[in-house]
């Protein structure tokens, strides 16, 4: 299977669990299906880092996505912030935070792992900061930590938080064998499910940005025979059209949304 169709079926599972997410009363089972489009999404990009011609340009058009996909989120959010429907996706945070890590990884130099945990903590700090802020135009104080952790790039407040940025790093170390993809992505699956059964329920502050999963991720393990079935080839690309779909279903299916909504 190419990263094409790869990426082709992640993108019909996001858009199942994204009409889930925005559309009210419609199957749990939804989400079930969803679990499928995170993890091969995030095996799709390490594929395309591998493979790409100008990594720096590869990490800075991801920067971009996810700046601009922050900055209409908050917009959005703003304008109809009395319906008390938001909008936190960002899936090209997370992703430009794993394809980041890796490229300092690989230096294999201290100073660079000693930067990115001080990186960490400045903007973990910075981003509270921020948020703390009285943001009279947003009632929910979550949005405004996503959108701070997105364009400053913090672990914690990018959508999936750091166990899914974890999820990529681990990916890209065992992306050469079979075998150390299906040890990872088992352990990592039956790892969110022990997780949330724990802790999933707390209601404190760590617990929410930690744990940015829900009870039944787990099920992200139907993704691993797709994965596996990966042939090394790309297929016929689509580069920029998976770019401009993501946010334009995100904003056609919350203004749906909010119009179901305000009809009940």
């Amino acid at each position: 299977m190419t990263t094409t169709k790869l990426k082709i079926i992640a993108l019909i599972s996001m858009f199942i669990d994204h009409v889930g997410q925005f559309i009210s009363n419609t199957p749990e089972w939804f989400h079930w299906v969803g679990r499928i489009a995170a993890p091969v999404f995030i095996y799709a990009l390490i594929i395309g880092y591998q493979y790409t011609l100008d990594r720096k340009k590869y990490i800075i058009r991801l920067y971009l996505c996810t700046l601009g996909m922050a900055i209409l989120n908050l917009i959005i959010n703003i304008v109809f912030n009395e319906t008390q429907m938001y909008i936190t996706n960002n899936f090209f945070a997370p992703l430009f935070l794993i394809i980041i890590f890796i490229y300092f990884f690989e230096k294999k130099q201290i100073k660079y792992v000693l930067f990115l945990v001080v990186w960490q903590m400045l903007v973990f700090l910075i981003s509270m900061l921020f948020s703390e802020i009285d943001w009279r135009f947003i009632s929910d104080a979550s949005v405004v930590y996503q959108f701070f952790g997105s364009i400053f790039g913090s672990v914690f407040f990018v959508e999936g938080g750091p166990f899914f940025v974890l999820l990529g790093l681990l990916l890209y170390v065992t992306r050469k064998t079979k075998i150390g993809i299906s040890v990872v992505y088992i352990l990592f699956s039956i790892f969110c499910y022990v997780v949330y059964s724990k802790w999933g329920y707390r209601p404190d502050f760590f617990a929410e940005y930690l744990i940015q999963f829900a009870g039944y991720q787990w099920i992200m393990i139907i993704a691993l025979p797709l994965i596996l079935l990966y042939n090394g080839k790309k297929g016929i690309g689509l580069k920029y059209f998976f770019y401009v779909f993501y946010p334009v279903h995100i904003l056609i299916l919350y203004l749906i949304g909010v119009y179901l909504s305000q009809l009940g």
